[in-house]
């Protein structure tokens, strides 16, 4: 007798340990919907200005998700918010108390000594993206180059289609940071320049020809990396998208 009742109790409690497996199978599991996507609210380029001094921040003529879907909101607000307005910053700083106070951006670096890297890198990184902002977006964003400066890239390249070729080469070369550029000599021919980092073809007294660039293509990973990651080539074809070509040619008609 006593054996039984000692089976019955195992059994009981096997009976009770199923029956509480039996409960939590049973319970109800929310599963968590998929997070939606928050949209991204950007700023306002007119509301970034530079510390006091003796250049400013460029106006833009559109606002950051003007671009998009070649250029993404999120990148062109870092990249003008951030990279841009550090370099302005940077660079009133580095020639604060100097006759460089006084020069143009395109005289102080024609004149500048390229030891001096902190001028040498600011006043670059200042005058490349303001002609980055200038030639691109706008209502006349891409397309191709007409007038004079289409005759001018026919002849020096080929056709447009050749002249793309070479550019986008120019600028995939580029081993790191730099820049592709359509610069313009003296003699209004027009030709492919690549720099590395900030430096651009004024920056004669660091070996570099003068040419005027009039078009240039920012291949730093801040001007790209939220959107096309390592994809530079992706980038440097959508680049082609918001091209502004009539900002172009005035720039190489004012070439003298």
């Amino acid at each position: 007798m006593k054996k039984i009742m000692i089976r019955l109790s195992v059994l009981a409690l096997t009976v009770n340990f199923i029956s509480c497996n039996d409960k939590k199978l049973e319970e109800v599991v929310e599963i968590p919907k998929p997070e939606e996507k928050t949209e991204v609210v950007l700023g306002n380029p007119e509301d970034v200005t530079a510390d006091e001094g003796a250049f400013k921040m460029i106006s833009l003529k559109y606002g950051y998700g003007d671009l998009e879907p070649y250029i993404d909101g999120r990148t062109m607000e870092i990249h003008f918010s951030k990279h841009h307005l550090g370099y302005t910053n940077n660079l009133n700083k580095a020639i604060a108390g100097t006759a460089m106070e006084k020069m143009t951006i395109e005289e102080l670096l024609t004149n500048l000594d390229p030891e001096n890297k902190a001028v040498r890198n600011n006043a670059g990184g200042y005058f490349n993206h303001n002609l980055f902002w200038e030639v691109i977006g706008g209502n006349n964003k891409g397309g191709v180059p007409t007038g004079e400066l289409g005759t001018a890239i026919n002849t020096a390249f080929g056709s447009f289609e050749a002249f793309k070729t070479q550019f986008t080469e120019a600028a995939m070369k580029q081993f790191g940071s730099g820049w592709a550029w359509l610069v313009v000599g003296k003699d209004k021919k027009v030709s492919i320049v690549a720099t590395p980092n900030q430096d651009n073809p004024l920056m004669t007294k660091a070996g570099y020809n003068g040419h005027t660039p009039i078009l240039g293509v920012d291949v730093w990973e801040h001007a790209y990396y939220l959107n096309y990651q390592n994809k530079r080539k992706d980038y440097v074809d959508a680049f082609f998208n918001v091209i502004n070509w009539e900002v172009v040619d005035s720039k190489f008609n004012a070439v003298k």
